[in-house]
């Protein structure tokens, strides 16, 4: 069975078409790098996925079952969470309150202790600043709780919207080195929007162009980054 499959999906904001004829497959385990500049609708693609906007036409399957106008808390147990971009954490709260939040809905509080420490083993540096408010985190230690908090409901599929946004290069690749071990050890499957086309593709195993809401190009990492004429008009470089 299929992990996510996405067919013909129409996305519109009001007259504009914000997503047109989107169809991709993301096969349990792996990570899938959505690639395309501010516009593209990346960002609008993950949040008609967990539920935050609704699509006008076309499907989207998680393990055989349909996803599109099911709500949000609906998909977190399902196993889906979003973590979108710069808006994951509740600045006013701690890192403590923070991480509870992702198990607040789950019934099995002995589960939420274990996962939650295994999260910390994951980022040490989030267990040293469990009572620092998270408007006192640097950038990648917000990343680092976004993620975190996500982890804590114990999903599948995780939908990553521009991790590397705002951080330092040497932050970034720590980011994206952490996301690879992550989906390994976890077996998660991931799909992950960036601008960071290279850093993106170097730890993906199939690759999504977008370009004005459609796709224009998809195929195995490998094969995108050695494409060369995707390389100025898509990558960057």
């Amino acid at each position: 069975m299929s992990g996510l499959t996405v067919k013909d999906l129409v996305v519109d904001h009001g007259a504009i078409t914000a997503l047109n004829g989107i169809s991709f497959t993301v096969e349990p385990g792996q990570l899938a790098a959505v690639i395309g500049s501010n516009g593209a609708g990346k960002t609008t693609l993950l949040r008609t996925l967990s539920g935050l906007k609704q699509a006008s036409g076309g499907s989207a399957q998680w393990i055989g079952e349909n996803i599109l106008g099911k709500k949000p808390e609906n998909l977190v147990r399902h196993g889906i969470s979003h973590v979108s971009e710069g808006k994951s954490v509740i600045p006013e709260l701690t890192v403590a309150e923070n991480l509870a939040l992702g198990g607040i809905w789950r019934k099995d509080k002995k589960d939420v202790a274990a996962v939650t420490k295994e999260v910390l083993e994951l980022f040490p540096r989030l267990g040293e600043r469990l009572s620092q408010r998270a408007d006192t985190l640097s950038g990648g230690e917000r990343q680092m709780l976004a993620v975190g908090r996500a982890l804590i409901s114990r999903p599948k599929l995780i939908l990553l919207d521009e991790p590397s946004l705002g951080l330092a290069p040497l932050v970034i690749e720590q980011i994206f080195h952490t996301i690879d071990q992550l989906r390994h050890k976890l077996g998660l499957t991931i799909v992950l929007v960036e601008q960071n086309a290279m850093s993106a593709l170097r730890i993906a195993d199939i690759g999504i162009i977008i370009n004005l809401g459609k796709i224009v190009a998809t195929g195995t990492a490998t094969e995108l980054i050695n494409n060369p004429a995707l390389h100025a008009a898509y990558l960057g470089y």
